[in-house]
């Protein structure tokens, strides 16, 4: 089939959640922490920038990757909590590129920060005297404009070949949202070298990644050992916290992914858990688990509650 191809398809639909879930009950449950998920994410951005005491690469990387799980919330979910309650849930064509676009830029460039991240903690814990030079401005934005650029190249690679495929029927995706391996198997043509690709961009490379950070917060694990244990607890704190994320973000997409045998309804409640979930706990961990950050939002609380009573 040629390059007039994608004209025969003009919109997919969606099967949705409720082959499964109850409407009533998830519509509250996504509704509930969708909403939590982007006003905590939110109030981590504002603490941050509020803040001077927070005015520092660990607290500049954490505030964007707040601002990234505001953007993880708002790709997916809206349009699942709207189309709970619709017969017939259906998307564009070009709504469903669209969708498959941010999903994945937000992803690499959630991706590298958490390495970025985890890069930051190596260097506090492992050369504390040259933190704050290795750690400079200038290095914060080099990491940031990285990670925007890696998650645009990761998802734009994809596009392009996808994008091209022919696509004459049918259209039923038996998910909630727009990706790539449904995606492709809807195609008129023999997609498994596109799939194998897709795998190998997004499912190892998460995999690659994922080891990574863990065999990198096993050295700095041991590394912390070695020191005394005041400045210790503090550090495997963090640790903690940082793992929990990791394993939160990557977790589901390594399954996605990679395993061969995935099943409709294991792929979907991992999916919900992904775009509800982490984004939410991800802003509870470093909420509760940073004394620094639940000061701070303290202080913008009784901040905003002199000016509203002055106002």
């Amino acid at each position: 089939m040629d390059g007039a191809n994608h004209s025969m398809v003009t919109e997919f639909v969606f099967l949705g959640l409720t082959s499964f879930w109850e409407s009533q009950l998830l519509f509250l449950f996504a509704s509930i922490f969708c909403v939590a998920s982007m006003m905590g994410n939110s109030l981590i951005i504002l603490t941050v920038i509020s803040d001077p005491h927070l005015h520092s690469p660990m607290y500049f990387l954490l505030a964007n990757l707040s601002f990234i799980d505001v953007g993880v919330s708002s790709v997916t979910s809206p349009k699942m909590i709207y189309d709970l309650f619709k017969k017939r849930k259906v998307i564009s064509f070009g709504g469903c590129i669209t969708q498959i676009f941010f999903i994945h830029v937000i992803a690499g460039v959630e991706m590298v920060l958490l390495i970025a991240m985890a890069f930051d903690r190596y260097v506090a814990i492992c050369k504390p005297l040259h933190y704050l030079t290795i750690m400079s401005q200038k290095m914060c934005i080099l990491l940031l404009v990285a990670a925007w650029i890696i998650g645009l190249i990761h998802s734009v690679i994809q596009l392009i070949f996808v994008i091209k495929l022919p696509f004459c029927g049918p259209n039923v995706l038996d998910s909630f949202y727009c990706d790539f391996p449904r995606f492709i198997r809807l195609a008129c043509t023999d997609t498994y070298r596109l799939e194998f690709m897709v795998t190998a961009n997004s499912g190892f490379i998460s995999l690659g990644s994922f080891f990574i950070l863990i065999v990198s917060y096993i050295f700095i694990l041991i590394t912390v050992q070695k020191q005394s244990s005041g400045s210790s607890s503090k550090a495997l704190s963090t640790l903690s916290t940082h793992v929990m994320v990791v394993v939160l973000f990557f977790g589901p997409c390594i399954f996605v992914y990679i395993w061969p045998h995935s099943t409709s309804h294991l792929d979907k409640f991992l999916a919900v858990f992904d775009a509800v979930l982490t984004p939410f706990l991800n802003s509870v961990i470093y909420t509760f688990r940073n004394k620094e950050m639940k000061v701070a939002m303290r202080k913008v609380f009784s901040q905003f509650i002199i000016y509203r009573r002055i106002s």
